[in-house]
């Protein structure tokens, strides 16, 4: 009889057991987003040049036509965008007078090298905005810059910024790729510093693979952190502590959207990333660190921008989901390397 118990017992309790851990994975079924949808439209891009006929966007896969690609994903961005685009712009063309003035020197000395001017294109991924994001952004390209290579591509729906920078990275031509947030808030003059980690971290390769992290760890004690609001300051460093515990507190700051891969990396890292929403960052570091791609961190200069529409609470707990959705489908193996993400939708 006491056998017997025993028996009715154990089997009760793995019953349980079975039910607690099918209840957990219909609840990450339920939590975990659907597949980023692609469609054939937002394959195609407009500009300067080509207003009103969209052109092939050139795809992750293939070869790379310029030196850089700035991958800008807006939302509802026509007011801080345009002041974004002209620092970036500014900056960029800076850098390729001071080399074009270096290689004229150069030109006298034979011994010493040179450098070309960095060739470049800036795609900006408009994540369904109704405010007319795409069309300022059109309109500033044919009438302010209508000599820099300016891609337009329009989502059809709004996914969130995660699906928008992925869609940006997957078709770009850039043998660096950039990923810079269009409220200008990270000073873009240290792309340089980011680009002098990344020649470190391949040798100057154009095959070697790295990512390069913006980080704004190093403000912590600074004014533009401290005058921050009580409760941004303790969920900042909750989110820290729980980035320890998913596995990627060695980055110190892992949501700056300042950051820099090369195009070998983004092959292996873009493609499997499924997170549309924000901790997407937190996605492609645990792929790299699953694949052994160097990552380095890099400090940058940053200040708050007003506008954004980030509510603090929710996003934070949108966060804590995000972050129990990626470990747990990476350990069962539902997300990861080799495990693609996104679907096409023909028109």
């Amino acid at each position: 009889m006491a056998s017997l118990d025993s028996n009715l017992l154990l089997g009760g309790a793995l019953l349980g057991i079975a039910a607690v851990l099918l209840s957990l994975y219909v609840l990450l079924l339920i939590w975990s987003p659907e597949p980023i949808v692609s469609h054939q439209s937002e394959t195609l891009y407009r500009s300067h040049k080509s207003p009103d006929k969209p052109l092939p966007l050139t795809r992750l896969e293939d070869p790379a036509t310029v030196d850089l690609t700035v991958v800008i994903p807006a939302y509802n961005e026509t007011e801080r965008l345009p002041i974004m685009l002209e620092q970036t712009i500014s900056h960029l063309e800076n850098v390729n007078k001071e080399r074009s003035k270096n290689n004229s020197k150069n030109n006298k000395n034979s011994k010493s090298s040179s450098s070309p001017p960095r060739t470049f294109e800036i795609l900006i991924v408009d994540d369904g905005s109704s405010d007319g994001t795409s069309d300022v952004s059109l309109e500033l390209a044919q009438s302010k810059y209508p000599t820099i290579d300016i891609r337009i591509v329009t989502m059809e729906v709004n996914q969130g910024k995660g699906a928008a920078v992925r869609h940006g990275m997957l078709f770009s031509g850039g043998k660096q790729l950039l990923m810079a947030d269009a409220d200008g808030a990270s000073r873009f003059q240290d792309l340089e510093r980011l680009w002098d980690a990344m020649d470190e971290v391949t040798g100057g390769d154009e095959a070697g693979e790295g990512v390069v992290v913006g980080s704004r760890a190093h403000m912590v004690k600074t004014e533009a952190v401290v005058k921050r609001s009580f409760i941004r300051n303790l969920l900042m460093r909750s989110l820290h502590t729980l980035l320890l515990l998913a596995g990627v507190g060695h980055i110190r700051d892992t949501q700056c959207g300042f950051k820099l891969f090369s195009r070998p990396a983004a092959r292996k890292l873009f493609p499997y990333q499924h997170l549309p929403s924000w901790m997407f960052d937190v996605e492609l570091l645990l792929l790299a660190k699953a694949q052994n791609i160097p990552v380095r961190e890099v400090d940058v200069q940053w200040h708050e921008v007003g506008g954004s529409k980030l509510n603090v609470v929710q996003a934070s707990l949108g966060m804590l989901r995000d972050l129990v959705v990626i470990r747990a489908n990476m350990l069962i193996g539902r997300w990861g390397v080799g495990k693609g993400s996104g679907r096409k939708k023909d028109e």
